[in-house]
């Protein structure tokens, strides 16, 4: 049995990711890997009712501590059921955001610190991803690649807290560059493309 492997990509919204995480699934799907594709918050039928919680505009309320741990109880139901399971049997895992999305999001966006990554490593059992790539792109970039449609619960944050963001995502690039790969999302698909199947290989 092929070893399981953990993809996830993680970046601001506009970044590409969807486009990536395609790219990627065709990539092993053409060496004959099974591959399953799944996205955070979600993934599963109890974590997309807590991503409805947790994204809906009507609950701006909520505290960022409760922020924090919504996020993470449906991680740990994601990871419970879908992705260790796949893992275990061999498959190639590609997941849109993953722990380090709390991180930068919570962590730093919302100055809840060390305590986020705690939290996730429970909710985890420790699972971490085998690479990461970080769609680079400027904040400001992003937003105007979103437009003026409708904007969950997170996308409506001012600009300075999608700074902070930012900063939280350069600092884990920092922190662990033998996993998280720094993608200039500025480029053309295929550029990124090419530079994404690059890293693959060694995997």
């Amino acid at each position: 049995m092929p070893k399981g492997i953990f993809i996830t990509l993680e970046g601001p919204d506009g970044s590409g990711k969807s486009t990536q995480v395609e790219n990627i699934k065709s990539y092993f799907a053409n060496v004959g890997r099974e591959v399953v594709v799944s996205r955070e918050p979600g993934g599963t039928s109890i974590s997309e009712k807590l991503r409805s919680i947790v994204l809906d505009n009507e609950n701006a309320e909520m505290d960022d501590i409760t922020e924090m741990f919504v996020y993470a109880a449906a991680r740990a139901q994601h990871v419970a059921e879908k992705i260790r399971p796949a893992l275990d049997r061999g498959v190639v895992v590609i997941c849109d955001r993953f722990v380090d999305s709390s991180i930068a999001y919570q962590g730093y966006g919302r100055n809840l610190g060390d305590q986020v990554a705690e939290v996730n490593r429970y909710a985890t059992g420790g699972l971490e991803p085998d690479i990461t790539f970080f769609m680079d792109l400027d904040p400001e970039i992003s937003r105007s690649r979103i437009g003026k449609g409708v904007r969950d619960r997170l996308e409506q944050q001012k600009l300075d807290f999608h700074y902070r963001v930012y900063e939280g995502y350069k600092a884990l690039c920092d922190k662990y560059p033998e996993r998280v790969i720094r993608i200039d999302a500025t480029r053309t698909i295929d550029e990124i493309k090419e530079d994404i199947y690059s890293k693959l290989e060694v995997l």
